[in-house]
């Protein structure tokens, strides 16, 4: 048996960020991988899906080549060349995991982890021979998946998860995307921008639904306006598969319509990994399939840890990946200040992007707050118009009393770059006065947060 002092399950952002910062403070790190170092994102998430999407947007450029002046005759686009790209990519950054983990004399032991009682894991490797190796402290890192509805069963070719999404053989020529968050918005694009016939169903009223509702409103007109049909207040009550393609039921306001089509994306959510490792060996609490930890993510099991996706805050990467550098730090005696869920940035890489921190508006009225609400469109952006990207506008929240920013939400190109502005001020609890009086660069798509700031306090410039 190998003994170290921090063993990691799992090696997504969230697992191989802890394993590093662990074997930065000195601690003999392991971690436990059962496919690709890098996990789900690396490999099969935010990173190949970001390569899909900038191929669609160099396609879309080219295909609007005469916007700006310019001749591009015969473009076209080779759908698997593209596919091929992206797991390039995908590929490459997984290859970087692996060199930080020699640099960090990290561990990795490949194969399927268990947990067991004592605070101990044993691996069982492709070979199928099982290893039992102890750590002082575990931390659970195993991340999630696409969730399935009873209604739409995933068989990985007619009915797909994101995975398939990311390496289909062939482009199919009509698809149902069944949910519009992050995940379903960000392929319904790339697949209509490649030429691919694409419906949204929602069974909420608006798209995108954690986002503030002007953001919704402006994504529904601008997926409606790339030639995507959103179908919202809809619920998808049966696949039928049996022919060539597949013929999608859905329940409407209006009634029920079916929808032909080649395949269909389920994006309804991910569901935790969080069965089959040992659990309930440990006697690990969980509920709503979710590992209850404590601020410092302690399970209730002493010497047991779990972050990331499998524990109830966010499922984004760098939730995790924070996680796990607060949850190592404390284990290794340093004095950590507690994640503040409140000032977390979401990022939906369709096109055009969206990025928000903080309360929506309906949220801070619903708080019965006093509030200062701004706006400033990027069609009034010089940097916005002269890039041709003038749809989408930021949206800014204060509490009018104090000055104090609640919440940011922006759509259009590049905002998702532009977020952490908002981030790093409502850490340092900045006002809206300091933020307006903070000279931004001109000309450029910044300028809108100033701007929308502005307006909040009835000193827009260039309204």
């Amino acid at each position: 048996m190998s003994n170290f002092d921090v063993i990691v399950l799992g090696s997504g952002p969230g697992g191989y960020v802890t394993a590093i910062r662990a074997s930065q403070l000195g601690l003999k790190t392991a971690i436990i991988e059962k496919e690709s170092l890098g996990g789900v994102c690396l490999n099969w998430g935010c990173i190949p899906t970001k390569a899909l999407l900038k191929s669609a947007q160099v396609f879309d450029y080219l295909k609007h080549a005469s916007d700006y002046g310019l001749i591009a005759e015969g473009v076209d686009k080779d759908f698997d060349a593209v596919v091929k790209r992206s797991r390039s990519v995908a590929d490459g950054m997984s290859k970087g995991v692996q060199f930080l983990m020699k640099k960090n004399k990290i561990e990795v032991i490949k194969g399927y982890g268990t947990l067991k009682p004592g605070k101990k894991v044993s691996v069982k490797g492709d070979d199928g021979k099982e290893t039992e190796y102890s750590g002082k402290h575990i931390i659970i890192a195993t991340g999630a998946r696409s969730r399935e509805l009873p209604s739409l069963p995933q068989d990985g070719k007619k009915i797909i998860g994101y995975r398939e999404a990311m390496s289909l053989k062939e482009q199919p020529k009509k698809m149902v995307v069944v949910g519009s968050g992050a995940i379903g918005v960000e392929f319904a694009y790339f697949y209509q921008t490649m030429g691919t016939e694409v419906v949204v169903v929602e069974y909420l009223p608006h798209i995108v639904p954690v986002e503030d509702e002007d953001i919704s409103k402006q994504l529904e007109r601008s997926l409606k306006k790339a030639g995507i049909k959103v179908m919202t207040s809809s619920e998808v009550t049966h696949v039928d598969t049996s022919g060539d393609g597949v013929k999608v039921n859905v329940k409407t306001s209006k009634g029920a319509e079916i929808i032909p089509a080649d395949i269909v994306l389920s994006a309804v959510g991910i569901k935790s990994n969080i069965e089959n490792i040992g659990l309930e060996n440990v006697g690990i609490k969980t509920d709503r399939d979710k590992i209850l930890v404590d601020a410092n993510y302690k399970t209730n099991v002493e010497g047991y840890y779990a972050i990331g996706d499998v524990t109830p805050g966010q499922a984004l990467a760098h939730v995790a990946s924070a996680e796990g550098i607060l949850c190592v730090e404390n284990i290794a005696g340093m004095h950590v200040e507690a994640l503040d869920y409140g000032n977390i940035p979401g990022c939906t890489y369709c096109m055009p992007e969206i990025a928000s921190v903080g309360l929506t508006e309906k949220q801070a009225r619903e708080k019965g707050l006093d509030i200062k609400v701004g706006k400033f469109p990027f069609s009034a952006s010089g940097k916005a118009k002269a890039s041709g990207a003038s749809d989408g506008f930021v949206k800014v929240i204060f509490d009018a009393k104090y000055g104090e920013w609640l919440g940011c939400h922006m759509i259009g190109v590049g905002v998702t770059d532009m977020i952490a502005e908002a981030v790093v001020a409502r850490k340092l609890e900045t006002t809206g006065h300091e933020v307006l009086k903070a000279v931004h660069p001109h000309p450029t798509m910044s300028e809108a947060v100033m701007e929308a700031v502005a307006d909040a306090y009835d000193e827009v410039i260039h309204l």
